[in-house]
């Protein structure tokens, strides 16, 4: 046999292929030589990597051998999609849209006013955010079916996180600012990830943590709103479990048999109504129509019967008009400012994880595409725009945006027409709630709520895999029993804790040969792998870093030693090669250097040979800049575990 040149070879070399004509050798076999990547500037690899963290997408290769002209229509099509649909709507469209939009703004307004009372906010902010957030994300947003407005979720944490500081009621002026200046720094975040491409921040809310944690959030609100359906008038501004129970029971002297009758009456027709729509999705509008038919209905119930005198409270004065500015009332300074900008922050994260959710579920639908950075950027100066306009926390509404889509809407058109129909219930229609009793509002909050609460997720979460499974039973329980913010907290911390649980504990496996192939599979794995006799095969499925690299080291050698037992219990030959197969192996920095070099002197003195199998690009220049494949020689580094197993036999072979 010929000696094996199978060294790092430049990635310009033209002779990258040796074949063996050993008889040893597994007929047809190539050794082929493993290359280096082509070599690059530190500038060039630093704009790579740059790219690939910040622009994987690509955005601007639509810009590409363009005109000048074609290059300015593309980039007011980027910044403004309405760019992109507005020249070729049509008459057609535009009907679709108005059945539509009319659909979801019978939803919205119900839902508005029902969650401003979620948040500790007066029931006409709610309003004024169903108005002007979806008129600006109209123009921005690349969705075409998302329904914008107030969510629970957001409604909640904001409502929650502000009153542990702050009374709305002792204090209403100061709440009020703190809510608009939280929703300020919510839209602020939310416009920097996506300017900035930092979207995959988002990306700690695993989607166990928010299984657990919507969940958890929904038994809360559903709870609180307990307070309206029994009529209780002292109630507890907490939002734990326990305490919300206890308050329950603790007033049962205020209980009211007409609120509890009123409101346990329409939560069923509620509920009842979401069943039959979800049972037939083709009757989607009769739990969208379901809301505002009860707040009809109430309200004229409560108008007729008089009903204001025996315990049931009303919604009350609703002022006419457009949404105020409120711009003054952004607060930039004094002592609650670290708590508005908290606010806003959590809130932003929550509302802009569900809006592109909500987004993307609809548009994988309609086989399009929306862009998550803009979506930011869209969601983003929406709650800008509306913290100076009166308006709290929006984003796109899973409910609204179901119901949105089974309409027929077609364009972003339909968020124009909702806000219109909300903007002629602001201007002429505000009397006609004053008679709206509360609990109507909390029955309506309990309905949608509900929905979030996915067991089916969470069974599947304990069949698959049982850490994300704890990460939501963490987020569950910790809403619940805890707070909202710290429920979430803990849920984060968990899921971090597993990405660094699978960094610094990362999988290793033994390898045999699929018999008559020359392929090599895990032997726990394949009944049909064997052992190759003389050789020990490893695979290593990460990234070797700082963090893991002791570890790597030491389970790598308690293999060996294992694999020496076997031999011994087995009475095989003795081990000669161990083989590392690198194929998932994507990085490598100077901690993994260190455990390569360090590895290979080890195993030499015990007169084993280390060869690595096709390691990647990077990891291959790294090991080469460093000098180590030096010391590995001819025979240490193989494109496959196959030709490495191949090539190392047939020099066994050729020896005396």
């Amino acid at each position: 046999m010929g000696v094996n040149s199978n060294r790092a070879e430049d990635f310009s070399s033209q002779d990258t292929t040796l074949r063996i004509t050993t008889e040893s050798v597994m007929p047809g076999m190539e050794i082929h030589k493993v290359c280096l990547p082509p070599k690059k500037t530190t500038l060039q690899k630093l704009k790579q990597r740059l790219g690939e963290i910040f622009f994987p997408d690509d955005p601007l290769h639509r810009f590409k051998n363009r005109t000048w002209c074609k290059k300015l229509l593309l980039g007011l099509q980027f910044l403004f999609p309405i760019f992109q649909w507005g020249p070729e709507y049509s008459l057609k469209l535009l009907r679709s849209d108005t059945i539509s939009g009319l659909t979801i703004a019978s939803l919205a307004i119900p839902q508005g006013i029902s969650y401003a009372k979620l948040a500790n906010l007066p029931p006409i902010v709610g309003l004024y955010s169903s108005f002007v957030p979806p008129l600006i994300y109209s123009i921005l947003g690349s969705s075409r079916h998302l329904g914008v407005g107030p969510v629970s979720i957001a409604s909640l944490v904001m409502g929650s996180m502000l009153s542990e500081t702050v009374s709305p009621h002792d204090e209403p002026i100061l709440y009020l600012k703190l809510a608009f200046t939280a929703t300020f720094f919510a839209g602020l975040f939310q416009a920097s990830l996506g300017f900035l491409r930092l979207g995959f921040v988002i990306d700690f809310l695993s989607k166990a943590t928010l299984v657990g944690f919507m969940a958890g959030a929904a038994v809360i609100v559903s709870l609180q709103q307990l307070k309206g359906l029994l009529g209780i008038v002292h109630f507890t501004t907490k939002m734990q479990f326990i305490p919300v129970i206890s308050s329950v029971f603790k007033h049962r002297d205020e209980w009211s048999w007409q609120t509890i009758v009123v409101g346990f009456s329409f939560l069923v027709f509620l509920l009842t109504s979401r069943h039959i729509s979800m049972k037939r999705p083709k009757l989607f509008w009769v739990s969208a129509a379901a809301p505002l038919t009860s707040v009809i209905l109430s309200t004229l119930l409560v108008f007729c019967l008089k009903l204001k005198s025996h315990k049931i409270s009303v919604i009350g004065y609703l002022p006419k008009g457009l949404n105020p500015p409120s711009a003054n009332m952004l607060s930039f300074s004094g002592p609650d400012l670290a708590l508005a900008i908290k606010t806003g922050i959590v809130t932003g994260i929550l509302s802009l994880t569900e809006g592109i959710a909500v987004g993307r579920t609809f548009a994988a639908l309609k086989n399009y595409q929306v862009d998550g950075n803009k979506e930011m950027m869209a969601i983003g100066l929406m709650n800008m725009a509306g913290s100076c306009s009166s308006c709290y926390v929006t984003t796109g509404s899973f409910s609204r945006s179901a119901v949105n889509y089974n309409a027929g809407a077609q364009t972003a058109v339909s968020n124009i027409i909702m806000s219109t129909a909300v903007l002629v219930t602001l201007l002429f229609l505000m009397p006609l709630f004053y008679y709206t009793p509360n609990v109507i509002l909390g029955a309506i909050i309990i309905t949608a709520v509900i929905g979030l609460i996915d067991y089916q997720a969470a069974y599947r979460l304990w069949k698959v895999d049982k850490l994300d499974f704890l990460a939501c039973a963490c987020s569950f329980f910790g809403v619940l029993f805890i707070s909202v913010p710290l429920g979430l907290g803990i849920a984060v911390v968990v899921s971090v804790f597993k990405i660094l649980l699978h960094v610094t504990r990362p999988n290793t496996l033994i390898m045999g040969n699929i018999r008559g192939t020359n392929t090599y599979q895990c032997l726990g794995r394949y009944k049909e792998a064997s052992r190759v006799p003389s050789f020990l095969i490893l695979a290593i499925e990460s990234p070797i870093y700082f963090a893991n690299s002791t570890y790597l080291q030491e389970r790598i050698l308690r293999w060996i030693r294992e694999e020496e037992d076997w031999i011994k219990a087995n009475n095989e030959g003795t081990l000669k090669c161990v083989i590392l197969d690198m194929t998932a192996v994507t990085a490598i920095d100077t901690s993994g250097i260190d455990l390569v070099r360090e590895l290979r002197k080890m195993l030499e003195k015990r007169s084993f040979q280390l060869v690595l199998a096709n390691p990647v690009g990077s990891v291959m220049e790294k090991l080469h800049q460093s000098k180590t494949l030096d010391s590995f020689g001819l025979n240490g580094i193989y494109l496959t575990v196959g030709e490495a197993v191949a090539d190392i036999s047939a020099l066994w072979k050729s020896q005396p």
